[in-house]
């Protein structure tokens, strides 16, 4: 069986993990919920938790109402904000909005997670992280978790820094492909398509829950990561039609 491990600066953490949320749409939301249910559970384990920031230079239009976690009262805000600012009131964080678009200013962070549409803002979010990941210091960025997904399908890819690997009767990994690897066509598969103008037209373009079914399943990685660290595969597809998830093994 192949394994991966956590690196030994999330085993023994003398700070917050920091992370980095990049699109605060469908997914994003979903993502930022799930990091703060993780960083309350981690406080209630004796860990230092996490410190989150998100990035998206969007603002919330009428389509985004009851699909994503925004309301009325949200329309013309900046998605990142909105979302950040009801989290820290909720759950009294200190965490940070950045209503930008995502480019090479980004410091650095233990963990970056992209919920974006479109492969130019992969392409942009993977040279920064591979320039971050060859850090030393506490903004080296170790894992890029990507999610993608249609109508009713969904992929979420978990990719690594060169992490140390400890010896075990398991065949560790210690480098995890980044979906440009494992999807080396993304390109030529990109759907574009027009922003909807309903939330009716944006329901016929991507169904209810997909969003929260695949970022849950996805989620769930990073969860192993802080808490088990150690995990057997690094990512996987959601099926919501056929209701079939399968693992992207190591």
């Amino acid at each position: 069986m192949k394994v991966h491990y956590a690196p030994q600066y999330f085993m023994e953490p003398t700070h917050p993990i920091t992370v980095t949320v990049v699109g605060v749409g469908g997914n994003g939301t979903q993502v930022l919920n799930d990091l703060a249910k993780i960083h309350c559970s981690l406080i209630e384990l004796g860990h230092p938790g996490l410190h989150v920031q998100a990035i998206d230079d969007d603002k919330v239009d009428a389509p985004n109402i009851g699909r994503q976690k925004f309301s009325p009262a949200d329309l013309g805000d900046y998605k990142a904000s909105v979302i950040i600012t009801r989290l820290n009131r909720f759950y009294g964080l200190d965490w940070v909005a950045i209503p930008e678009r995502f480019s090479n200013k980004w410091k650095g962070t233990n963990i970056i997670i992209s919920a974006v549409d479109n492969v130019k803002t992969r392409k942009e979010i993977h040279s920064q992280y591979i320039i971050k990941s060859e850090r030393t210091d506490y903004n080296k960025s170790f894992y890029w978790l990507d999610f993608g997904n249609g109508k009713d399908f969904g992929q979420f890819v978990l990719a690594s820094a060169l992490i140390e690997q400890p010896k075990t009767k398991h065949e560790s990994i210690s480098i995890l492909k980044n979906v440009f690897d494992l999807f080396p066509d993304m390109d030529k598969n990109e759907d574009i398509s027009s922003p909807s103008c309903s939330t009716r037209e944006a329901l016929l373009k991507q169904d209810l829950f997909i969003n929260s079914v695949l970022v849950s399943t996805g989620m769930n990685l990073i969860w192993d990561l802080l808490t088990k660290y150690i995990i057997t595969h690094q990512g996987g597809f959601v099926n919501l039609k056929t209701c079939n998830t399968k693992p992207i093994k190591l």
